[in-house]
């Protein structure tokens, strides 16, 4: 069998935390068998789907890199395939016209609740043999009255569900539109899915499908509910416990691998590893072995992922991702040192690629004041005599390398009868604005000489101006 798997989300928001992580188990295990993974855009929600939440989720799969093998296919250009399947079901007396006003439909539910029963339709319209004037009907499927649904979940194990205690749910609207439930079962039977993976908020619905899916004499996918993702403080995660889409958690700095660390480990483990590469996950991921409970998601865990990466990832590549985020504020970094050299330079200290390109604006852009405290404490007339030496022996300095730079300092400080901080920390803030950055010989190395020099002779102008 060729393993074919699908991610199906709607268009109604950006993609969200617990849809990145349906999508990573389903990626994973199309490539864990050599299969396929489908993208479909569930956009049958005409008034609440948009085109920026598609060009949302398709940002946030393309970030992530979870490549899709087909799609994205969208539900509404499927609606004739629909109306022809939901005919066919009507006209082999699996389907029928319902007249039910919703009043009727209200008084329907207020009895059965009144009598402590179940609400649900009693299939009134069932055996209805004329029309009613004045009334556009839904369609509803004729769900059996006998025998049960059996569902062999790959996570929750074997669900049965008496079909007594399904009523006959609609699958086209009265204005002929198909509702979410039939297009699901239409689209995986015709996208040959044979692994649909989803939240378990989606159990209720699985029984519904699979009947549908029998009615249309199909195939039966293999299913896998997985359990939602709770917040630290037990509910359902949502807005109010911080980031929940995948673009603003890139937005914050934070590196796509270590989100998909992350998210491999919400829910599912292999031993106690707790660092997988995209290769690790693909071979030693297994639906099975995907938790039974809901998963809590830790923000700190996240960022502590996320420092792993920014420290031993590939500089080439961290850079990549530390363009853009200079790019937002306004830098250009080809207009400057090496974005690589910057990453090999900053990583131990930031802990998101926010932080690195906030802390390292000054490698690339002047800055028109310092920090007033490291300033008032280094840049003072003590410090004059140690500056002025620099730079005049940095200004003659061939080869611009670290060893060097730090040889330099190190005679300057000795020269002037102090310790290399008393050299070191006033040159920093001259040349970075602030009391902190790298080393100061790999910060010089890295600004370059031509700005060392300028940066100095601007604290020097201070400091005579003070």
């Amino acid at each position: 069998m060729i393993i074919r798997t699908r991610f199906a989300p709607s268009p109604t928001g950006y993609l969200h935390i617990g849809g990145a992580r349906t999508a990573l188990f389903s990626w994973l295990y199309a490539r864990k068998h050599g299969g396929t993974f489908v993208l479909r855009i569930e956009d049958t929600d005409l008034e609440r789907s948009t085109a920026e939440s598609v060009n949302a989720i398709l940002e946030g799969m393309t970030w992530l890199g979870l490549e899709y093998d087909e799609g994205p296919f969208y539900q509404t250009h499927r609606f004739d395939r629909y109306k022809t399947l939901i005919q066919q079901l009507v006209d082999e007396g699996k389907a029928y016209h319902c007249y039910c006003s919703k009043e009727e439909l209200d008084l329907m539910r207020e009895e059965q609740m009144a009598r402590k029963e179940k609400p649900r339709y009693d299939g009134r319209c069932r055996h209805r043999a004329e029309p009613r004037a004045g009334v556009t009907p839904v369609v509803r499927f004729r769900n059996p009255d006998e025998g049960e649904v059996v569902i062999n979940d790959l996570v929750k194990g074997r669900i049965v569900v008496q079909n007594r205690e399904l009523d006959d749910l609609i699958i086209a609207r009265s204005d002929g539109s198909p509702t979410y439930n039939f297009t699901v079962v239409v689209d995986d039977l015709d996208m040959c899915i044979t692994h649909v993976v989803r939240g378990d908020d989606h159990v209720n619905n699985t029984p519904r499908q699979i009947n549908i899916l029998k009615a249309l004499g199909a195939e039966l996918p293999h299913y896998a509910h997985v359990p939602m993702i709770l917040g630290e403080d037990g509910a359902r995660l949502s807005k109010r416990h911080g980031a929940v889409s995948v673009i603003q958690y890139r937005d914050e700095g934070y590196l796509p691998e270590a989100v998909l660390n992350y998210l491999v480990r919400l829910g599912w483990s292999h031993g106690d590893q707790e660092i997988f590469s995209i290769d690790e996950m693909i071979e030693d991921f297994d639906i099975p072995d995907i938790n039974h409970s809901a998963s809590t998601f830790n923000p700190e865990k996240l960022l502590w992922l996320n420092h792993h990466y920014l420290m031993h990832g590939d500089p080439v590549h961290v850079a990549h991702h530390l363009r853009w985020h200079l790019g937002r504020l306004g830098i250009d970094p080809t207009e400057g040192p090496d974005p690589v050299e910057v990453v090999k330079a900053q990583r131990e200290r930031n802990k998101t690629l926010v932080e690195m390109a906030e802390a390292s604006v000054f490698f690339y852009r002047d800055f028109h004041q310092y920090d007033e405290k490291a300033a008032n404490k280094h840049l003072t007339p003590a410090a004059a005599p140690g500056l002025r030496m620099l730079r005049e022996t940095l200004s003659a300095l061939r080869p611009w390398v670290r060893e060097s730079i730090h040889d330099l300092i190190a005679v300057t400080a000795d020269a002037l009868g102090v310790k290399m901080g008393s050299v070191a920390q006033p040159l920093r803030v001259a040349v970075s604005g602030t009391s902190v950055s790298p080393p100061i010989d790999l910060t010089l190395e890295i600004l370059g000489q031509t700005r060392t020099v300028e940066r100095i002779d601007h604290a020097l102008a201070r400091i005579k101006k003070d």
